[in-house]
């Protein structure tokens, strides 16, 4: 059976269900999460209590400033924060995803990328902030770089590998339909390698708000890894500086389950049946 040039083949989607990740948690359920935050808040409360000391206030306390601090400015840095990472998201989407799945399908290119990624990819990506700074200031630019970076390499290994694993037997049948090599990346490799794409950034998430946070602990004037480190913990301001520890975690886990819910959505063949 053959197509005309501006004909487009069926959807493949079902042939490269093969082509999954597990969620992490899928287990739970809204109860569990409730208990877990109730059981981490308990755990506070009486480590506050044993410690007896202004380091470590109760979360009865943190809570207690965290509106007037959102006011002050605690909401700003968390914007601040919260652009670069997207940013840095988006920008290691675009480049990495589309360069790992030609790189899945071309030997060629694969032979000259492996190399470059084995020898590159175990370095530590926070010693390059000093350079980030030297050649792109100490604005906005050197963090969202440094958080590309980070998630460059995750994105362009799970999507090479993705896209090397999509069987053969799948890319004949889909041939024989007469799809194109347009074809194929649309309706076969990206949604073969879109989980991939999604669990490589969820899992990635953490290492970069934490690598963020030490970009803007310096140089800057804006940012929570600022307002923890500069505007609250150097002044002693212990409450305060637990309620950006907590923003920063907010924004972390807002990311991650956004990303989850991404992936529910977009790849629900995934999980269909689960």
């Amino acid at each position: 059976m053959g197509y005309a040039a501006g004909d487009k083949p069926p959807r493949y989607r079902a042939a490269t269900v093969g082509q999954s990740s597990k969620r992490e948690g899928g287990g739970m359920t809204r109860r569990a999460v409730v208990l877990a935050v109730v059981g981490l808040l308990a755990v506070w409360q009486a480590a506050a209590m044993l410690v007896g000391m202004a380091i470590l206030p109760g979360p009865g306390a943190v809570a207690a400033v965290i509106p007037r601090e959102l006011g002050r400015g605690l909401a700003w840095h968390l914007a601040v924060s919260a652009y670069r990472v997207l940013a840095g998201i988006a920008l290691a989407t675009v480049t990495a995803a589309p360069l790992g799945l030609v790189a899945g399908q071309s030997k060629r290119l694969d032979g000259i990328l492996s190399p470059l990624v084995y020898l590159t990819y175990p370095v530590p990506k926070i010693v390059f902030l000093p350079l980030a700074m030297l050649f792109l200031g100490i604005g906005d630019l050197p963090k969202i770089f440094l958080i590309w970076l980070i998630l460059f390499f995750q994105v362009l290994v799970v999507v090479r590998d993705a896209s090397q694993g999509v069987r053969a037997e799948t890319i004949y049948s889909v041939r024989s339909l007469g799809a194109r090599r347009r074809h194929l990346l649309r309706y076969v490799y990206l949604p073969a390698c879109l989980p991939a794409i999604l669990t490589a950034l969820r899992v990635s998430t953490g290492t970069a708000i934490a690598v963020l946070f030490f970009a803007e602990s310096f140089a800057t004037q804006a940012g929570l890894g600022y307002y923890i480190i500069v505007e609250t913990w150097g002044r002693m301001a212990y409450p305060e500086m637990y309620a950006g520890v907590l923003a920063m975690s907010a924004l972390g886990m807002t990311l991650y389950l956004a990303l989850d819910q991404a992936e529910q959505r977009l790849c629900a063949w995934v999980h269909a049946g689960r």
